[in-house]
């Protein structure tokens, strides 16, 4: 990848263009993160940097991380993250991202862990439809066959049943950026990305740009 950042969902809000639309975008802090590893391919087999993101408290940070921040003479951070850039080679511990390594038009993939729904029922998990509401019917809401009885004896794998739903990571691709505001490490892209406010998320190049 080229260029990665991570940062904070702020919001959603709408602004307009310069030829007077309105548009639906992501408000999204981006950065500041501070390189606290380098990683070359002599030592690691690879080239990257580690980056951290975030303030924290540090009786909530366990000795192994406060390590590697003390040996890159660096502030705690909540989240560390790799990436494999590549000029990985240009940067020096101690060199800090910002949302400014984006342009406004740019194309890029964000990712981010959904918003978390708990257990529920077939229908909303995977939208199905519900049984008659007439009286006497007994299926309302129910997940519906199970399948084989005698033969083969078991439910087939793959059957949409009940379950936890949510929180599981997903990436929006081709996003566009809309506005960059480097003095407040703010950007706005267009359209939704996944998690919830203040939720962690990480911005890339897009792999599929036109």
């Amino acid at each position: 990848m080229k260029k990665a950042i991570l940062g904070k969902k702020v919001g959603m809000t709408q602004v307009f263009t310069e030829d007077g639309k309105l548009i639906p975008v992501t408000v999204i802090q981006a950065g500041p993160c501070v390189v606290v590893q380098k990683k070359t391919v002599e030592v690691d087999g690879y080239e990257a940097v580690k980056v951290g993101f975030g303030d924290v408290k540090a009786k909530l940070v366990i000795k192994p991380i406060k390590g590697q921040f003390a040996k890159a003479n660096a502030e705690l951070k909540k989240y560390l993250r790799e990436f494999r850039l590549e000029n990985s080679s240009e940067y020096n511990v101690g060199d800090v991202f910002k949302a400014d390594v984006f342009v406004v038009g740019e194309s890029v993939d964000v990712t981010a862990v959904t918003k978390g729904k708990g257990f529920q029922g077939t229908i909303k998990r995977h939208n199905m439809s519900r049984g008659p509401e007439t009286h006497g019917s007994m299926y309302h809401r129910r997940p519906g066959s199970m399948g084989g009885s005698s033969d083969p004896s078991r439910v087939f794998k793959g059957k949409k049943l009940p379950g936890h739903m949510g929180f599981v990571k997903r990436t929006v691709q081709n996003l566009t950026i809309v506005r960059v505001d480097a003095e407040n490490n703010l950007l706005l892209i267009r359209g939704s990305v996944p998690g919830s406010k203040k939720g962690l998320v990480t911005i890339k190049n897009s792999v599929k740009a036109k």
